[in-house]
């Protein structure tokens, strides 16, 4: 039986991240804040107005440069503990302090982007080619141009950002502070259920009936704040709108993808192609598993289970680090060196306890380790989760020693390649290492429900209802929470035609994810894992040169636009092809598991 989550002060340390790499004390922490603060009014006292020639500008970015690292590592010791316990009022105090320095700092510094704007465009380009290590920051200063604002506006803009950012923390106050999920039974006992144990537990249960007693109760309690949460979502997506317009964009989905340096047509097809070409194959995939699991239906809450439970083996965080090793060991002996520092550096936060934000994340203050949060539970999907974000770390790292701390992270539309690329090795050594025709069975479903499922289906429908709500803004209206549901249900219908049971609750699905806060977010999953799928099956085929090619993609950061970052690593995405040969290995890996072949 399932038993309630600890505190966090009561669980184990040693499944705990080590935040001492970032600060080992609040009084060192006190300090950093105390020398930021400096730097930042040196900084505007030496350069505003003054960036005219090449050299002052140059030692202008490596100054700020050097004040962005110390507020990376600053904003790391406030919103890691936050994030492993929402609950804990000094660590949501200590966010506040931290978001509100930002904003200042911010404000301070906001002079930077305005006056470089004012810049000859050959002016930035000289600056480029003397410093390339701010090529890509200049690069996004070059194409912000065309849309800056007055610079007090942009300065005042940046100040307000804790209110503006603050939608987030309020959706995560409401689910993990003031949702009571309670209690639900099931085989005559009672079991307890959170946020975090349905999400991480009951939704992959292989008890049918514990598991959608569970969603009838997970559902019960969203629905009781369906309207809140609503009320917030609505006032993000205004926000948003409200500065698309301020800047000249006559849509909020153009604005959103500005940043990202993709052309709306890649959008639109990612969602446009999986919902009318993966969609049956995945309809087929869900009836084979009814089929096998011998279901009376295959209702929402059945869409994650294991086909074979009875192969579905326990995995232990001592195992889990060997076949880390395994897998990883196909990128080569340096990169299999770099993944399992995460180990003995304490990079994971392993714990399962109370206030413990949902889901996964990787994230890497510049200079430090990266740190990975999730919620460890013994089982396959708990090593796919780890792999992925394990993956983003190598990325995370080797982009680093490549770029400037203004330029190591790339963008958005791939940022999921690495993580999911690591999610196919962790099945392609699974299934060479099966010893039994039902364990190759089982990993390759594991592909399906994993990796494919999660980026491909869970996110990629985020992303078709997220694109109906921009429209809706797009032309004027407004919704509330019947209005979401009426969307969600949609969606959820045109993907899953017949073959899924909506049950009552299905519309709530998007009260579940924080993607909807971060921008067009959840369709990069899907388009980031198309590009790594291409250069997986690459590795396959050409052995060496591919690898090679994958690892210097890994360490590009934002060196390059998507497009021109997509063909390092082999990958063409200025077409449909690779989507559709993705899509098309999908359905090969079906017709593998279901005419069981070696």
């Amino acid at each position: 039986m399932t038993t309630s989550l600890p505190a966090r002060k009561d669980v184990d340390p040693q499944l705990t991240w080590d935040l001492d790499a970032l600060f080992a004390n609040q009084a060192d922490f006190n300090r950093a804040i105390e020398t930021v603060k400096e730097l930042a009014s040196d900084f505007s006292r030496i350069y505003q107005h003054q960036l005219k020639e090449i050299p002052v500008i140059i030692d202008a970015l490596r100054d700020y440069a050097n004040i962005q690292a110390i507020l990376d590592r600053i904003e790391h010791f406030a919103f890691l503990p936050q994030a492993a316990d929402t609950t804990d009022s000094e660590a949501s105090a200590r966010l506040n302090q931290v978001m509100d320095l930002e904003a200042v700092i911010g404000g301070e510094l906001s002079f930077l982007d305005s006056d470089l704007q004012q810049l000859p465009d050959d002016t930035l380009k000289a600056v480029s080619k003397h410093a390339p290590e701010f090529a890509s920051f200049l690069r996004h200063i070059l194409t912000a141009k065309a849309h800056a604002l007055d610079p007090a506006v942009e300065k005042a803009l940046t100040q307000l950002s804790p209110t503006l950012n603050r939608f987030t923390q309020i959706r995560d106050q409401t689910i993990f502070g003031d949702m009571d999920f309670g209690e639900f039974t099931a085989h005559g006992k009672t079991y307890p259920l959170s946020f975090v144990l349905y999400e991480e537990e009951y939704q992959k249960h292989p008890d049918t009936e514990i598991r959608r007693a569970a969603y009838a109760q997970f559902n019960k309690t969203l629905r009781r704040y369906q309207s809140t949460m609503a009320a917030t979502y609505y006032a993000q997506v205004s926000k948003e709108k409200t500065l698309a317009t301020m800047r000249g964009y006559d849509s909020v989905i153009d604005y959103l993808l500005e940043e990202q340096e993709v052309p709306r047509a890649l959008f639109d097809r990612q969602i446009d192609l999986i919902m009318s070409d993966l969609a049956p194959i995945m309809r087929r995939y869900v009836t084979y598993i009814k089929e096998q699991r011998g279901l009376d239906h295959i209702g929402y809450t059945d869409l994650q289970i294991d086909l074979d439970p009875d192969f579905a083996p326990e995995v232990t965080l001592a195992s889990a680090q060997q076949t880390v090793s395994d897998t990883v060991t196909y990128l080569g002996e340096d990169y299999q060196k770099l993944i399992m520092r995460a180990f003995p550096e304490r990079w994971v936060d392993f714990a399962q306890n109370e206030g413990k934000d949902s889901g996964a994340f990787a994230t890497k203050p510049y200079g430090v380790h990266p740190y990975i949060m999730m919620s460890w539970s013994d089982t396959l999907p708990s090593l796919y989760t780890l792999i992925h974000e394990l993956g983003h770390t190598g990325q995370m790292t080797l982009s680093e020693a490549d770029n400037s701390v203004l330029g190591d992270m790339p963008s958005t539309y791939i940022v999921e390649s690495p993580s999911t690329f690591n999610e196919l090795l962790l099945t392609h050594h699974l299934v060479e290492t099966a010893t039994d025709p039902e364990m190759k069975q089982f990993a390759r479903s594991r592909l399906l429900s994993d990796t494919y499922f999660h980026n491909f289906v869970t996110h990629l429908l985020e992303a078709a209802f997220q694109r109906e709500v921009y429209r809706l803004i797009d032309n004027g209206e407004s919704f509330d929470a019947a209005k979401l549901n009426q969307i969600k249900r949609k969606v959820l219908t045109d993907f899953w035609g017949d073959a899924v049971e909506l049950e009552e609750g299905a519309e709530l699905t998007w009260m579940r994810q924080s993607h909807y806060y971060m921008g067009l977010y959840s369709y990069t999953y899907s388009a980031g894992l198309t590009i790594a799928t291409q250069a997986y099956l690459r590795t396959l085929k050409e052995g060496q040169p591919a690898i090679n090619d994958w690892l210097q993609y890994l360490a590009l950061g934002d060196q390059l636009e998507p497009i021109a970052a997509a063909k390092i690593a082999g990958v063409d995405i200025t077409t449909d092809q690779p989507l559709k040969n993705t899509i098309a290995f999908l359905g090969e890996t079906l017709d593998q598991i279901i005419e069981k072949k070696d």
